[in-house]
């Protein structure tokens, strides 16, 4: 669905950055072009990206963990250890990523930017990341303030401590991040600038996932733009299998527009064919725009 609605406001004219937030990455399958880490031009106005989270993890350390070897003081305290831990964190690849995320958000290059994000869960802790990261970034200053005053205290008092000993400790990254994540806050709720689009299928387990999504997304400020419910079974009364399926799919999409009611719901059909390469995602990207 996103790299769908991707190639068709590229083809409107838009200029659009597609990247994926998801680390089983299949924009480059959609697409049948390996994209990788870096962005990539797809096609006229496309360019896509997939977010390395290995890669951006030891961007990440390279800028945010302590030069513990141009610290010859806090090596002497033992910290170089500990600070080489912070990397080995669980979920520090995610933070790495989102803090990425949050970089592409930032640009001004692109009329769309389009996040094909992962599956219910692991999608609500992406969204929740900025929260935590600004929490854990804020006590990460609050630490670097201190042994920024601690260094001081011991070059008065060891004359053979390095001029590099003064470093800042990376506080001006920590501020910088701090930053982008309060700007990235205002961008997600302002529903002039950013809609989240539920993707379901006509199935009561999905249905009722994605109605769970509904409180967090709340709970961040995040503006539903659709509800999408793909995969519906076309009509074919030659088909008995097919034709009661699709009974019972006409089911759930009565409670889909019960429980959704108040956005606006998208039906997309079942395909005969598998829904990648150009030719395919142009179907489903006007089928996304068809009236309902």
């Amino acid at each position: 669905m996103a790299t769908a609605t991707a190639v068709t406001l590229a083809g409107r004219g838009k200029k659009v950055l597609l990247i994926s937030t998801d680390p089983a990455h299949s924009l480059s399958d959609s697409l049948e072009t390996e994209i990788g880490g870096e962005v990539k031009n797809m096609m006229k106005n496309l360019f896509a990206v997939e977010i390395d989270p290995r890669k951006s993890m030891d961007d990440y350390k390279a800028k945010i963990m302590p030069k513990i070897e141009g610290m010859n003081v806090l090596k002497g305290l033992g910290l170089g250890d500990t600070f080489d831990m912070m990397g080995m964190t669980p979920g520090i690849d995610e933070m790495a990523a989102m803090d990425k995320f949050m970089l592409y958000m930032r640009s001004k290059e692109y009329d769309v930017i389009i996040f094909d994000t992962a599956p219910t869960g692991h999608t609500l802790r992406f969204l929740s990341l900025p929260e935590v990261m600004d929490s854990w970034v804020g006590k990460m200053i609050m630490v670097r303030m201190r042994f920024s005053g601690m260094i001081g205290a011991f070059k008065k008092i060891l004359p053979f401590t390095k001029d590099e000993d003064s470093d800042d400790m990376g506080l001006e990254q920590l501020q910088e991040m701090k930053v982008r994540m309060e700007e990235a806050r205002k961008t997600m709720s302002d529903p002039e600038k950013t809609l989240y689009n539920l993707v379901m299928i006509p199935e009561e387990m999905s249905i009722l996932e994605s109605e769970r999504t509904l409180p967090v997304l709340r709970q961040y400020g995040i503006n539903i733009g659709s509800v999408i419910v793909n995969q519906i079974i076309p009509a074919n009364s030659k088909c008995s299998f097919c034709s009661e399926k699709r009974k019972q799919q006409m089911e759930r999409l009565k409670m889909v527009e019960k429980k959704f009611s108040s956005f606006p719901i998208k039906h997309v059909e079942l395909s005969k064919e598998e829904v990648k390469g150009m030719r395919m995602l142009k179907k489903i990207g006007n089928a996304l725009e068809a009236k309902q």
